[in-house]
């Protein structure tokens, strides 16, 4: 069966939706048509807390009201082959989708490592399906003892709300010397694994698993060191790869990282055919090297520009590059990181000086519900420019490391800094006197020689 639009998604992601519902507000008049290969999808960054902290998993779905709404047809099936010159989407079911637009919001696919048992059951990876994943709960659940492979975001998230759940002992292995090493220095990631600890999770550092153990069902776990771990559950939180297929069988340009070549407008090599989210490559901001930084929120940044954009170049994208922004929460604990770490900084080459000043975010001190504060920024020594920076807290961590990230995309200096004016009261912020941005921008002025 052939089927025209003008404007055809493949994807119904966050960066699919969000790509057509501004394309909508752009194009109201285009017929647009999103293709939806998952039945029922999810919120990604909410798969951790299926677990416990939702009251059923059921509440992480993804709805398509948003599509309805803006009269934006949702057709399910999975796309196989793009005919460029004949502009054709065709789909396993044999479907076929003639559009004038493109775009491809096809996401990730779990890093499955290549070792051996991989594939015996009690091996989980986490994939963006609401019905596959609320089968790995339930199994998940009557485990006794469970692993999970990777100490970035994923990984912690999912070690901090399993080990809420009563009778199970959470295992933590990370190949790297440290927690979020990539996002985070020394300094903050220590506090992670002392919250961590504080829940009982178990975190081997500087370790790699290089085999499963068991027949047909997981029974443990062999290290690198010869150790060996009893588990009957495995979920693998190494990260994702971009999926590339059929872009890559289409005939468009790959990047360095692997993702699908795009220009700053999000247009492949193919200027009908546009590509966001996690399929797409990524650029550093201050490098502009490919990095392989996969964030939601970066997403549907991209969707927005390729949205405006389809038929014109009506949005001129002033911010280029990935600068990685994150955040995340710990029973409590909220961690926030943008930019450069100081280890990613001088790896890179980059004369920086760095301020650090530590506090409480509310003034009084003695205020309900006051949390510890530490802020870190790293500057460009010789020009002040803002280049990277961490924040450590209670909830207002989550807003303020936006605060940072803003500056970052501004190219905001440490002079700017040191004078910005902020809104403050008793319950919301730190004092005005000891705004923690302004204190330790003043603490980078200092080093200044």
């Amino acid at each position: 069966m052939r089927n025209k639009t003008e404007i055809l998604v493949v994807g119904a992601g966050p960066a699919g939706m969000v790509c057509a519902i501004t394309a909508r507000r752009y194009y109201p008049d285009k017929k647009i048509l999103v293709l939806k290969n998952i039945a029922n999808g999810c919120i990604p960054c909410g798969i951790p807390y299926m677990f416990s902290s939702l009251q059923s998993p059921q509440d992480n779905i993804l709805g398509m009201d948003a599509l309805i709404k803006n009269n934006i047809e949702v057709v399910p099936g999975e796309a196989a082959k793009i005919d460029r010159g004949s502009k054709l989407v065709t789909t396993t079911s044999s479907d076929e989708y003639q559009y004038e637009k493109l775009v491809l919001a096809t996401g990730s696919t779990p890093v499955i490592p290549n070792i051996p048992g991989i594939d015996i059951k009690g091996v989980y990876p986490v994939y963006k399906d609401l019905d596959y994943l609320k089968s790995c709960i339930e199994e998940i659940k009557r485990s006794k003892n469970v692993l999970i492979i990777g100490g970035g975001f994923i990984g912690i998230e999912f070690a901090d709300e399993i080990s809420k759940i009563p009778g199970l002992t959470v295992h933590l292995v990370e190949v790297l010397p440290a927690l979020l090493a990539n996002s985070f220095d020394r300094d903050f990631s220590l506090l992670v694994e002392g919250k961590l600890k504080a829940e009982g999770v178990n975190t081997i550092l500087n370790t790699k698993v290089t085999e499963i153990l068991g027949k047909e069902k997981v029974e443990g776990v062999r290290f690198d060191n010869g150790n060996e771990l009893k588990v009957d559950s495995i979920i693998l939180g190494i990260g994702a790869v971009p999926n590339t297929e059929l872009a890559k069988t289409a005939g468009l340009d790959l990047g360095k990282g692997r993702g699908i070549w795009a220009d700053e407008y999000m247009r492949t090599s193919d200027f009908d055919i546009f590509a966001v989210g996690d399929c797409a490559g990524k650029r550093d901001f201050y490098t502009r090297r490919d990095t392989a930084v996969m964030l939601a929120s970066t997403a549907t940044a991209e969707a927005r520009v390729a949205g405006a954009n389809l038929y014109q170049l009506k949005i001129i994208r002033e911010n280029k590059g990935t600068i990685a922004i994150y955040s995340t929460y710990i029973d409590g604990l909220v961690l926030g990181s943008a930019g450069l770490t100081e280890a990613s900084a001088k790896k890179e080459g980059f004369e920086i000086i760095v301020g650090t000043t530590e506090g409480v975010d509310k003034h009084p001190k003695g205020l309900p519900g006051a949390n510890k504060i530490k802020v870190k920024l790293i500057f460009a020594r010789q020009s002040g420019i803002l280049m990277g920076g961490q924040v450590l807290g209670g909830m207002s961590a989550g807003e303020m490391i936006n605060i940072i990230g803003m500056a970052i995309q501004q190219r905001v200096s440490i002079n700017e800094l040191e004078t910005l004016q902020m809104a403050t009261h008793p319950y919301l912020t730190s004092a005005p006197t000891m705004y923690p941005l302004v204190l330790a921008a003043q603490d980078a002025m200092a080093k200044i020689a």
